[in-house]
Parts: structure tokens; sequence; C-alpha cells
């Protein structure tokens, strides 16, 4: 059997302290999480950074860079996946809708990926849906998308690709046609955000089955189906994908102490169902992954 790659979203943007009182924030915060995380089982840790002191999402270089220097130095080898997500959310003024109201994130493409230029990490990702999302709505068009990864690709950098609908999927088929991305594609199916693909077994058996063939790719449940779609995803061949980003309960009416316990779960799950955790190194190999520090 594979070995089944763990990815540990350590924090993401939309999760809050008032859900999680020990979400990590601050880049040091987010950096040992990562660490923690490598050392219970995760091959790759997916980094977003927050501003330290408001703990909104933020795009700062210099945060992501002080969190991939302190993974660095402290010996772990835990594979980099930086976010390219933030920048991409457009919330309509009430009093005129082609305005963009205060809450809009709406950046040019370029800037969402400057800190993959700079920092050059072995994976990042690129999220292909255009949707409704919370109070926003989502916009990944396929220009946007076609340039944020000719820098990903330019920086060395493998591209994950974050489908979150079947159109989505319908997109990836259409860069890879067009040799925007090469195959085998890396894709990351989405599931439990309202309006989008729904954390059931039926949903996930589909939207596998539209996948470009021979990619790799792993799936994940947001909220309370997040363990769930976990053991949904090995159990379909998938690899799995777990923490504070996703979910903040580790069992019902409990929460997870951090993201290590979640990875500890996550790696017990995949055993108890016969499967094999990877290693850093047995992902890298798996994923064709270069395996150095380019930052």
């Amino acid at each position: 059997m594979r070995a089944t790659i763990l990815t540990c979203a350590v924090t993401g943007n939309l999760t809050t302290r008032e859900q999680h009182p020990s979400l990590p924030v601050t880049p040091d915060e987010i950096a040992d999480a990562c660490i923690a995380a490598g050392k219970a089982g995760a091959a790759i840790a997916h980094i977003h950074v927050r501003d330290p002191h408001t703990g909104k999402q933020s795009m700062e270089l210099a945060y992501y860079r002080e969190v991939l220097e302190r993974i660095r130095v402290s010996g772990s080898d835990i594979i980099i996946n930086l976010t390219t997500g933030p920048g991409g959310r457009y919330v309509p003024s009430d009093e005129d809708p082609g305005i963009a109201a205060p809450a809009s994130t709406i950046m040019p493409p370029e800037r969402r990926v400057e800190h993959i230029a700079a920092l050059r990490p072995e994976i990042a990702t690129l999220d292909l849906n255009t949707m409704f999302s919370g109070t926003a709505v989502v916009i990944n068009t396929p220009r946007n998308v076609r340039i944020m990864a000719e820098v990903i690709v330019a920086a060395g950098a493998r591209p994950e690709l974050e489908v979150f609908d079947s159109g989505d999927i319908h997109l990836a088929h259409d860069l890879i046609t067009d040799s925007t991305l090469s195959s085998p594609a890396m894709i990351q199916i989405v599931t439990g955000v309202k309006y989008g693909a729904a954390s059931t077994p039926e949903t996930l058996v589909y939207m596998k089955s539209l996948l470009p063939s021979g990619s790799h790719w792993g799936a994940f449940g947001v909220g309370r189906l997040a363990f769930p779609m976990l053991a949904q995803s090995f159990l379909l061949g998938g690899h799995v994908r777990i923490g504070l980003e996703d979910a903040v309960y580790i069992e019902r009416g409990r929460l997870a102490k951090d993201n290590a316990e979640m990875v500890e779960k996550g790696v017990r799950l995949v055993q108890k169902l016969g499967g094999v955790i990877a290693s850093a190194s047995e992902a890298r190999e798996i994923l064709g992954l270069q395996g150095k520090y380019a930052w």
C-alpha cells in the first residue's frame, strides 16, 4: 500500500481566537505549530500568516519569512506549503455593488504570489474556485489563475490545486491541456464550504471521478466532518489533511489542545484503517519534490 501523506493546515485565515484560544497567530506560534505537527506525523505544513497584533489574515512577506526561518533553524524537515489564497475576496458595497466594500481584499494576482517568488517553497496552493464564501465572493478568474501559476512554477514550487466544486476540476483539465501546468497534477479537494462541494462520500466519489489521470490527490472536510472526511479520503485512495484551519474540535464538545493533537488523531485513523503514514522524505519522493530549502 502506498504511504498516505498527511498535511496539517495550522491556522488558515478564517478561524479566530474566539473559536480556539490557542490558535497560532504570531510567526513564532505558527512556526512552533508546524514543527510540532511534523513531530506528530504530518509530512506537509500548509501555512497562512496573520497580523500578530490583530490576528487577521496578512500577506506580509516578513511574517512568511520569519515563519520559514524559524522552521529551518529548528531542524524540522517538514515540507512547506504556502498559501496564495488571500487577496481574492470581493465584498460588494450595498449602495453600489460595482464598488468594493472595505472588507474586500481583492488584489492583482501578481501581488498574491510575491511571497512565493521571494521564498520559493516546495509547494504553493493555487485556488481554482470562484464562489460565494462567508460574506464575500471569492474570485479566481482563469486569467488570474494562469498568472499565479506561472509565478509558482517559475519559483520552482509545486502547485497544489485547491478545488471546491466540480467546475474547478474542469478548469484544472484546461490548465494542463494548455501546458500552464504539468501532469501529474497535485490536487486538494475541499469539502464542507457552504455553496461548494458537500462533505459526503457521494460527493467525494464524484469529484474523484473527474480528476485528471494520474493526479496526486487528497481531500478534507471543514468543521464537524473534518475527521470523517479524512477517513473517507483515505478509503478512496487519497491523501489527508487536518488542522485548526479546518476544524477546532478533536471530538464532540472538546476543543483540540493544538494542531499536533489533531495530527495524532489523523495518524491513528489512517493506521487503524490499515494505512501507513508517509514521512516528509517519503512524501517528497511520492510528489517528486526537490527537497531543498531555497529560502
